[in-house]
């Protein structure tokens, strides 16, 4: 991957939910709930007024409609500012 965000701003990869149900149904792609829970690709160096906090390999959760979508090499990534997280998995 090639992207490199700039001032507070992180690239961030989904990870994807089960697609089974409680009770074992597998569920169709538009019956699934936008993953909220993603892994943290590429930080930007942060600005002089805000510390960049997240580090690659974060497992963070974040808005469900926050950041802009790209796609590269086939994969899906989302570009948000880091105030768009709400909080790391531990």
């Amino acid at each position: 991957m090639n992207i490199k965000p700039l001032a507070d701003r992180v690239v961030i990869k989904m990870i994807e939910q089960e697609c089974k149900n409680e009770f074992g149904l597998f569920l169709p792609d538009s019956a699934k709930e936008k993953p909220q829970v993603a892994e943290v690709v590429a930080v930007g160096p942060g600005t002089k007024d805000i510390k960049m906090e997240l580090k690659v390999g974060d497992k963070v959760i974040c808005s469900k409609y926050a950041g802009t979508e790209v796609k590269l090499d086939d994969v899906t990534y989302s570009i948000m500012k880091q105030n768009d997280v709400l909080a790391i998995v531990e």
